[in-house]
């Protein structure tokens, strides 16, 4: 597998969804604002919990009561394996500082940043499309469910890999940014096993994305040490305060994996009616393919509504989940 490794800094700059300032520099800025669907956070966001006045002006206190909150809602059965994090991101970036000169992997396509965090580091990283001989590398990363295809490992086979990496001092990084929709791929509740590193973010599913909250589950060593370099005051407290609001909310919580759910499928039938074929996605982003996709993709953004396009799959769309029935509706006059 050494031929395919590449090694050292990325000077490709990696496209995100969400970048609204370069939407407005190709289509202008819309009369009646944007309809963002180009990224996968819930656009049905958690209604915000009052926050006293002292919390914006003091330091932020302990984490204790998000990260009790964090293992109950994931599973986990030690709040000490919860390291909370400013952002899924920023620990996607400290990850590659837990070793030295490595073999990675990352299961593509997928999130473009996690390669880029560890070639930056001066890892050597390939880029596979299958596990099937992943047990021979030091690391391997993946998100499950996958984005943009919302593919998903079994989570039986993920624990296996983690065993066999972990005998031989490596670890299986299991990005599960889009689990939260439907968790019961999860494997946030085996946290703690050797060689097991799992992320979550709480922006997505929340809808909340602008507070900047994530998290590492793993090993009591691993999370130590991802703590340590986190710092002080990682977190700012309204973060604090509302995550373990929202975490806790299980009536909430609940609700609205139904209704994403019914929300995916009613994405389904309507762009299946236009024609597009549906290839994968979660219940926060549907994943659709189209010979006409750049036409549309410019069509409904000088209509003020941003899609996910991808220049390495020329034929794909990935459209987020409009929120109120306004977005709806304004969603279905667009491509009609």
């Amino acid at each position: 597998m050494d031929s395919v490794y590449a090694q050292g800094m990325t000077s490709a700059r990696i496209a995100h969804g969400g970048n609204l300032e370069a939407a407005e520099k190709r289509f202008g800025r819309p009369e009646t604002g944007w309809l963002d669907l180009s990224t996968g956070i819930n656009r049905r966001p958690y209604p915000l919990p009052s926050i006293e006045a002292a919390v914006w002006r003091r330091l932020p206190g302990s984490d204790a009561g998000l990260r009790a909150a964090a293992a109950e809602c994931y599973g986990v059965a030690d709040p000490r394996l919860i390291v909370p994090a400013p952002g899924a991101q920023s620990l996607i970036q400290l990850l590659p500082g837990l070793r030295q000169n490595a073999k990675v992997a990352v299961l593509s396509p997928t999130y473009e940043e996690h390669a880029a965090s560890w070639r930056n580091a001066g890892h050597h990283v390939a880029e596979i499309e299958t596990l099937d001989d992943a047990a021979s590398l030091d690391v391997v990363v993946l998100v499950n469910p996958n984005n943009p295809d919302g593919k998903i490992v079994d989570p039986a086979r993920l624990i296996a890999l983690s065993e066999v990496l972990a005998a031989k001092g490596g670890f299986l990084v299991v990005d599960e940014s889009f689990a939260d929709a439907d968790p019961t791929k999860s494997v946030a509740k085996e946290a703690g096993r050797p060689g097991l590193i799992v992320l979550r973010s709480f922006g997505k599913f929340f809808g909340l994305a602008g507070l900047r909250l994530g998290f590492a589950l793993c090993e009591a060593g691993t999370a130590a040490t991802l703590k340590r370099r986190l710092g002080s005051w990682a977190l700012n407290g309204p973060a604090l305060v509302i995550g373990e609001s929202a975490l806790l909310d299980d009536a909430w919580i609940g609700a609205m994996r139904q209704t994403l759910k019914a929300d995916a499928q009613r994405m389904d039938r309507l762009l299946t009616g236009l024609g597009m074929r549906i290839v994968g996605g979660t219940s926060l982003f549907r994943l659709a393919e189209t010979d006409g996709a750049d036409e549309l993709y410019e069509r409904l953004g000088r209509r003020g509504i941003l899609l996910r396009a991808f220049p390495k799959h020329p034929k794909w769309l990935r459209f987020g989940l409009p929120g109120p029935e306004s977005e709806w509706k304004r969603l279905e006059a667009a491509l009609s």
